[in-house]
């Protein structure tokens, strides 16, 4: 009997390890509160990636695991109400994508555990201490990496061997932007490329910003890493073909979008990894003693499609470092 008594103490003990401290209340499930910058289906091919990483950790969506989903639609000074109706909520983890986001919800709250997801620089932005030892209530994984804006106007160059004048869309209102946009122009000086730098801010920008590169007349756009050019793609990439711009972008969705060449972290890959963050949270792991991680998996994403259409030929060097083609 005493045996008996034994292995069923055991077996809770074993459990109880196993299952969230919060969600041990009162047989409680835990509560997740995503914060997306765009809206459910822009931003589809993400999350999508990150319900399949907490699925391969045992989840199952509104049986052992509860999602609040929110949309900022692209509007920023939408984040604080956001974010405010997740804490009425009283998630157990937010979790979000991109500086400004992050941002919001730090703001907002230090006791609710954040796994940020692409942040550019968490530490010159001020929401971690270190990577290794993040520090308060937030945890994740970085964007950023060495001399990336570099590469990008080096596979312009390289696509487009006269280059001399490239249009740069950025957001002014994202920290992260501001050391791109910089980043950017120190590479450009040193292959001697001018830049007509745009800095938008917002949806109504964009006519300003098209208007301003049928004057200039650049010969290649590069758009950098904000959720503002994501939500925006279709309109961007429609404008690109018409005026036979070659480009090289952040996000591979620009490319799916009709844009001619993407070159950058795996977005995707680092939504199914954050699930990891938040199953470690839910177990019971402290944000502050989590390192941050930074990108893995870099890819080079060709649409043939837009380069035919814009009259652009991929030299075959750059095609066979290809990650994808789009044919």
């Amino acid at each position: 009997m005493k045996g008996k008594f034994t292995g069923l103490a055991l077996s809770a003990m074993l459990f109880a390890l196993c299952v969230p401290a919060e969600a041990q209340q009162a047989g409680k499930v835990p509560r997740i509160g995503f914060l997306g910058n765009s809206t459910a289906a822009l931003e589809a091919n993400l999350v999508g990636p990150f319900r399949k990483g907490l699925r391969d950790l045992g989840y199952v969506e509104g049986k052992n695991i509860l999602i609040e989903y929110r949309w900022a639609e692209g509007k920023y000074d939408r984040f604080p109400t956001l974010i405010a109706e997740l804490i009425a909520l009283k998630v157990d983890v937010i979790v979000t994508a991109g500086t400004p986001a992050s941002l919001a919800v730090q703001k907002a709250t230090t006791t609710i555990p954040l796994v940020m997801i692409a942040v550019g620089d968490p530490i010159g932005t001020g929401l971690i201490a270190s990577l290794a030892r993040p520090g308060g209530s937030i945890t994740g994984l970085t964007s950023i990496a060495a001399d990336l804006e570099g590469k990008r106007l080096e596979l312009l160059r390289e696509v487009v061997p006269r280059l001399s004048h490239v249009a740069v869309f950025w957001n002014p209102a994202s920290p992260f932007q501001v050391v791109s946009e910089k980043e950017v122009q120190a590479a450009a000086q040193l292959m001697r490329i001018k830049v007509l730098s745009l800095g938008v801010r917002a949806e109504e920008q964009f006519d300003n910003a098209f208007a301003t590169i049928r004057k200039e007349r650049p010969g290649a756009l590069l758009v950098l890493a904000d959720r503002l050019f994501l939500h925006n793609r279709a309109r961007i990439m429609d404008f690109a073909a018409q005026n036979r711009l070659p480009g090289v972008h952040a996000y591979q969705e620009l490319v799916e979008a009709g844009g001619l060449m993407s070159y950058g972290p795996s977005y995707a890959d680092m939504h199914r990894r954050a699930a990891a963050y938040v199953d470690k949270i839910l177990k019971g792991a402290k944000p502050a003693d989590l390192p941050v991680e930074q990108p893995m998996k870099f890819e080079l994403i060709i649409n043939l499609q837009a380069a035919k259409k814009i009259g652009v030929t991929i030299p075959p060097n750059v095609l066979a470092r290809a990650d994808r083609v789009i044919k």
